[in-house]
């Protein structure tokens, strides 16, 4: 009987112990690390965080506050590169920046469809229209009619369709989330004597139809067995616009290429709205 007790306290020890050992095993092993979404930005400079800075490069203004670079710090997500540049419009989306994509990637955001209206020129020519109405009010009407009739025609929604299609063949297991673009003015009520209403409520009605066809170009790309998404940034921007006198979002007329872009607190203003829906969360 002794010996039997004996080889059941020795039973017992050696099963303490090899708890103990597994318990300290476990607790010297690192915690499992999350298995991180795989994401790639594409677009213009509203994806390239222009107007924000500090840049890491001249040519496409690729900000460290780009709304991609801040859910880098996410938990659930890994930044592999944003291949946003300034200028693109959706072709060169196309053309120059989904090689970026394969298999692995898991979520794209697009911000693009602004240069296809010539947003560049309208600000330049419309600018310049409020200080010279006579001399550059032409220039500013040829710009702005042009790129309302390529909203109305359906040819933008279609441009920016064709865009998210060839990101669909490039990443097939991504989910694409393209957003839209913000009020670079807080609207204001038409004032056909005032030049600067009669500006802001034209760039508001051009922003409206921007919006409007990215939405749509959304609606005809994502099937049931494709994910895209259009998350629109206007509200999150409301009372932050360029005349803001408490707190603007945007930048004004710099004279540099910073001019009507967001600054760093406008891209925080992306990455909000992006957060709020769900696109930066584990799937």
């Amino acid at each position: 009987m002794g010996i039997l007790n004996l080889r059941r306290r020795r039973t017992a020890l050696a099963a303490g112990l090899a708890t103990v050992a597994m318990a300290v095993g476990l607790s010297a092993v690192p915690a499992q690390a999350v298995d991180k979404t795989k994401y790639i930005a594409l677009g213009d400079s509203f994806a390239a965080g222009q107007g924000a800075g500090p840049y890491r490069d001249d040519v496409c203004y690729r900000s460290e506050n780009a709304y991609s670079e801040l859910a880098a710090g996410a938990k659930a997500i890994k930044l592999v590169t944003n291949a946003a540049c300034s200028g693109r419009t959706t072709q060169d989306v196309v053309n120059s920046q989904l090689r970026q994509l394969n298999n692995t990637t898991e979520l794209v955001t697009i911000t693009a469809g602004g240069n296809n209206l010539g947003f560049g020129d309208i600000i330049t020519n419309c600018g310049a229209a409020l200080r010279d109405p006579v001399a550059a009010g032409p220039a500013c009407q040829t710009a702005s009619a042009a790129a309302a009739a390529k909203i109305a025609s359906g040819q933008l929604a279609g441009e920016v369709a064709s865009m998210i299609q060839s990101v669909q063949a490039a990443a097939p297991n991504a989910k694409i989330v393209v957003t839209g673009y913000p009020y670079l003015y807080d609207p204001v009520p038409l004032d056909p004597t005032n030049p600067m209403s009669a500006f802001i409520y034209q760039a508001t009605d051009l922003t409206n139809g921007l919006n409007w066809s990215i939405a749509q170009a959304v609606l005809a790309t994502d099937t049931d067995t494709t994910d895209v998404q259009f998350v629109d940034v206007r509200a999150a921007f409301a009372g932050h616009g360029i005349l803001s006198t408490d707190d603007p979002w945007i930048n004004g007329a710099t004279g540099s290429p910073d001019g009507f872009h967001p600054n760093a607190k406008g891209y925080l203003a992306y990455y909000t709205a992006l957060n709020a829906e769900k696109v930066y969360s584990a799937p």
